[in-house]
């Protein structure tokens, strides 16, 4: 009997590591030029989000959750990475996925390409975040719209979006940096948003934004320098997920489940899988794939328990 095709994805791209003189200083070390090291950084992170292999999603998701969990945080909320990822993918479809859950899925929504492309996205962003669509989000909105088209520096504009939002309205904070990931994106000219600036603030950097005005600012600069180390961080974190996707790619030739190939495409382009019944697998036999998975360094199972276990890169 022939032995059936194999469907295997090809390698995703490498790039040169994130050059060391655009990384930022450590915490209290002064930066002369906030503005060159932004730009160089965010000029350094640009071949990675260009790319268009799968796993550029699962590097998204990744910033998404460090981003929501950072923002959890300042809220009050215990839900740290690993809850909010047990969270998303333990839900059965149609469950509200709580306060944390919905930031969750509003960064994940952030790094997909058709955001800002529908009619209704102010409504469904507006949703998310659970806040109304008055007039004032309606004014914050307008000003970020025309920022998208304006010029001068990205981060310039991001900046200057978050501070309109957050004095227009100061009760959701997560809307303004949602805004700024997304001009910045649209000025810069990328294929989709990348979740950088909520995970990489500093305490307290959010108190200098009701003082911004145009130029330099101590908004501007605590936002330059969040965008450096958000760079330098997104840009490890792709090295790191590179290397992982090429062990995986090494092993799936070798594996011999039904949907073994389907599997490893999924485990490309998503942060986490549970073991369930697959199309042509039954819940024991996707349990055996992804334990042969872990036993040849593949994947990682991502929770330490030994029950409702989620399994990625």
């Amino acid at each position: 009997m022939a032995s059936r095709a194999r469907i295997i994805p090809d390698t995703p791209p490498s790039f040169p590591p994130f050059p060391g003189w655009a990384r930022p200083p450590a915490f209290g070390e002064a930066v002369d030029d906030t503005d060159f090291l932004a730009g160089a950084a965010l000029s350094a992170l640009n071949p990675i989000v260009c790319h268009e292999h799968p796993l550029g999603s699962l590097w998204r998701q990744r910033l998404a959750l460090a981003c929501a969990a950072a923002l959890a945080w300042r809220e009050g909320r215990t839900e740290d990475e690993g809850l909010l990822r047990d969270h998303w993918y333990h839900r059965r479809d149609g469950d509200d996925p709580g306060p944390a859950g919905r930031l969750l899925k509003a960064w994940r929504w952030l790094g997909d390409r058709s955001v800002m492309r529908t009619a209704d996205w102010e409504l469904n962003l507006a949703a998310l975040l659970a806040h109304r669509f008055d007039e004032a989000l309606q004014d914050v909105i307008a000003f970020a719209t025309d920022q998208l088209r304006g010029q001068g520096s990205p981060v310039g504009a991001a900046a200057a979006v978050a501070a309109t939002s957050l004095r227009f309205r100061p009760d959701c904070r997560p809307l303004a940096l949602w805004l700024a990931d997304a001009v910045l994106a649209h000025r810069l000219k990328w294929p989709a948003p990348v979740p950088l600036l909520a995970a990489h603030l500093k305490r307290g950097d959010l108190r200098h934004a009701a003082a911004h005005g145009d130029g330099d600012s101590a908004w501007r600069v605590a936002c330059n320098l969040a965008y450096a180390r958000g760079a330098a961080v997104a840009a490890d974190l792709y090295g790191d997920l590179a290397r992982r996707a090429e062990k995986l790619l090494e092993a799936a030739p070798r594996l011999r489940g039904k949907d073994a190939d389907m599997m490893v495409a999924i485990l490309l382009c998503e942060d986490a899988q549970p073991a369930r019944i697959g199309r042509a697998a039954s819940d024991r036999s996707s349990r055996r794939l992804f334990e042969r998975l872990v036993a040849l360094g593949a994947v990682r199972e991502l929770t330490g328990r030994p029950t409702f276990r989620l399994y990625g890169l």
